[in-house]
């Protein structure tokens, strides 16, 4: 028998912990911050020392601060500021008694924010209210002004700093999202685009070759030979309309670079790398397929190791190759196996062609790729397989 959890302690949809999921993270990522109560325990040894009251009150204020701090990732994004101000106010309630409960001041302060699509403007704002509210309390209270002129410091500094890195994670998370958009409306657009061309020439040419096949029929015993003219020409419109459907195949496929490029350039940008380039020229199918692999990975280790700020990806198609070089003018230095090269070795050498690299240190990285147009055959299987296999993404 499973057991089940009440309804209030089921993560909502756009809560903290359905995010991380949504994103292939632990979903109590955020719990990590938790590591920062140990001041809690640690106050009384600055003044009072661990009495039998602070025993008490640390026995039910922590568990309830507890609760409230998952509340505020579990619960939906317009209920979460209810339980960070519940913080504040469990704090500002036992700031008489427990001087340690200003820690759950500044965990309420820093998670007001939490889960909240408000500017860090008006973040800044809420927070320096319930700092005045906060400093006006303890020196009623009496309060040494020494002990409690950084508690405003904290929460304020601690809040921009957590709440920064969490709307750069959001918009890291959103820009992933419009990588897969951008391939998927690629893929849709030159599907639909393939759909209408492949039905305008099957349609007429299917139809055509039904007519022929009839009147071929019709004439078999009345005239033989006009019927093998007949059959002779259907025979012939059904290996042109074969041609035809290849070339639009083809164009289906070469979609898949332009995409790529279009990611890299979204993927780069987002990393701060300046990137040009130019829309990609006809090339064979399984040549688009396989560039387009090895263009995922270059830059992707662009954003991750060059350091760069400019890069540029140019191909060129002839009869004889299809080239492409991508530049970056980040830290070089690269080894002739690191970052995935290998990888893209094994790629490119599927392919029958060849990769060569310039990466001095301190001056950028040059990758040259370079496939003949001719279909290469591995061990005497068809270079169609080879192509399909690239095509998946399975390296030979």
């Amino acid at each position: 028998m499973s057991l089940q959890l009440p309804a209030w302690l089921k993560p909502a949809s756009d809560s903290v912990v359905a995010d991380n999921i949504k994103l292939g993270k632990w979903p109590w990522l955020d719990a990590v911050h938790l590591f920062w109560t140990v001041w809690v325990f640690i106050t009384p040894m600055f003044g009072g020392g661990y009495t039998l009251r602070w025993v008490l009150i640390t026995l039910w204020s922590y568990p309830l601060f507890l609760l409230l701090y998952a509340l505020v990732l579990m619960t939906p994004r317009r209920r979460a500021p209810i339980f960070a101000l519940g913080m504040v106010v469990l704090s500002l309630s036992l700031l008489p008694i427990y001087p340690s409960g200003i820690n759950y001041f500044i965990f309420g302060c820093v998670m007001l924010r939490t889960n909240r699509a408000i500017g860090i403007r008006r973040y800044l704002v809420e927070v320096l209210v319930l700092n005045v509210v906060f400093v006006a309390i303890a020196m009623w209270m009496g309060y040494p002004r020494q002990a409690i002129a950084w508690v405003p410091v904290l929460a304020i500094i601690i809040g921009i700093i957590v709440n920064v890195e969490r709307a750069s994670g959001e918009k890291d998370a959103a820009l992933r999202l419009s990588h897969e958009e951008v391939r998927r409306l690629a893929a849709t657009a030159e599907r639909e685009r393939i759909g209408r061309d492949l039905h305008d020439l099957l349609g007429h040419t299917l139809s055509l070759i039904t007519l022929k096949m009839e009147l071929s029929r019709k004439l078999f015993e009345r005239d033989p030979e006009r019927s093998k003219r007949e059959l002779s020409e259907a025979e012939q419109i059904a290996r042109d309309a074969l041609t035809q459907v290849r070339s639009a195949v083809t164009g289906f496929r070469a979609a898949d670079l332009a995409a790529e490029l279009a990611s890299a350039h979204l993927l780069l940008e987002s990393s701060h790398v300046h990137l040009r380039y130019s829309p990609p020229p006809g090339m064979p199918a399984w040549i688009e397929a396989g560039l387009a692999m090895v263009l995922r990975e270059a830059a992707t280790n662009i954003a991750r190791h060059a350091q760069a700020n400019e890069a540029a990806i140019t191909i060129h198609s002839d009869a004889a190759a299809v080239t492409m070089d991508v530049v970056d003018d980040g830290r070089g230095g690269v080894s002739a196996n690191g970052n995935g090269l290998a990888g893209m070795r094994e790629r490119v050498a599927a392919l029958g062609g060849t990769l060569e690299i310039e990466s001095p240190r301190g001056q950028g990285t040059r990758l040259k790729v370079r496939i003949p147009v001719a279909q290469p055959t591995v061990a005497g299987a068809p270079a169609n397989a080879l192509t399909t296999s690239t095509a998946c993404g399975v390296r030979a």
